[in-house]
């Protein structure tokens, strides 16, 4: 199986050497590595032609951020299976291989999730998998655990990490691409949804591992300002009404003990950011309402699956925002 691994970079100049590095080394030769430069103002053009003549670059004229840049990158690929890199981290030299076969082993699934933990602490999980909670809150299993084998069985989950993952083709092909419209933050859980909705599952394989430099490359007011939006754009547009009906306190709830929290810490600039992603979310209720039609349209599962994809509440909340 011929793999595209698509890498959007900004200014990530002293980040790609180890990036690109390790998937040198991969096991899996049949790839290629496509990295989609979002106007870079350092000399990540440079290196790239200097140091990795291998690697296809395509450079855009602005930044389109996450969404928008590995959009463009799938496109430009014709390789029927697809895997997503954050250019802050370093792929384990089986990551590919382990992913493919997972893909095709398996051909239900549509995503395959990696194992991610953190760069600089190699026993702390970032990410095994995301999850999706019944009060609208995504997040990564297993986020700054210590790995102790808790997650080391591969098993079905809501959906992968898109800072390491792998898509198939023809599921892309399905239901469509990344919501531009949501930029960055949570553009990967409402693609998994999307793909739940029609029936494609996603597997967690734990041997498939990278190493991520935390938010090397976003974080910060920029991350709480379209986690605010997008966790509400996303329940707006992808949960079904059988879900709304059951859940729909505890969605309430839940926004409303965000922006609670938010007003508590309002001196800081990542809690202000919060508050106006949710506001934001409010104007673009037009918009995310027209989005819900065309993804309801695609179901083909029945209530039972959706339901059985949903997280308890933690039994201690903790709130805390999803990083890649």
């Amino acid at each position: 199986m011929f793999v595209s691994v698509i890498i959007p970079n900004y200014n990530g100049a002293h980040l790609l050497p180890t990036c690109l590095d390790s998937l040198r080394a991969q096991r899996w030769s049949d790839h290629e590595v496509i990295v989609v430069d979002n106007a870079s103002s350092d000399n990540s053009r440079e290196l790239l032609s200097r140091e990795y003549p291998e690697v296809r670059v395509i450079a855009l004229d602005r930044n389109r951020y996450f969404a928008g840049a590995v959009n463009v990158g799938i496109r430009a690929s014709h390789a029927p299976a697809v895997a997503l890199l954050n250019n802050d981290t370093e792929a384990d030299r089986a990551w590919l291989s382990e992913l493919c076969r997972g893909l095709a082993t398996h051909p239900e699934v549509g995503m395959v999730a990696s194992k991610m933990l953190l760069f600089d602490r190699r026993n702390v999980i970032n990410s095994a998998g995301d999850f999706y909670r019944v009060d609208g809150v995504p997040g990564n299993r297993g986020v700054w655990e210590v790995d102790e084998g808790q997650y080391d069985r591969e098993e079905a989950v809501f959906g992968p990490c898109a800072g390491a993952a792998l898509y198939r083709r023809s599921m892309l092909d399905d239901i469509g691409l990344f919501d531009e419209d949501l930029v960055a933050y949570c553009e990967d859980v409402d693609l998994s949804w999307r793909a739940q909705l029609a029936g494609w599952s996603c597997l967690y394989v734990p041997t498939a591992r990278v190493y991520h430099r935390l938010s090397s490359t976003g974080g910060g007011p920029f991350a709480s300002y379209y986690c605010g939006r997008n966790f509400i754009n996303v329940a707006i547009k992808n949960l079904p009404a059988s879900v709304v009906r059951q859940h729909w306190p505890r969605i309430l709830l839940a926004q409303l003990r965000l922006a609670a929290e938010a007003i508590a810490h309002a001196r800081e600039p990542a809690a202000r950011a919060r508050l106006r992603g949710q506001v934001a979310a409010l104007r673009q209720l037009p918009l995310m309402l027209r989005k819900r039609r065309e993804v309801q349209s695609l179901r083909r599962v029945d209530d039972a699956y959706l339901v059985s994809l949903l997280a308890p509440l933690p039994r201690a909340r903790q709130g805390k925002d999803r990083k890649r």
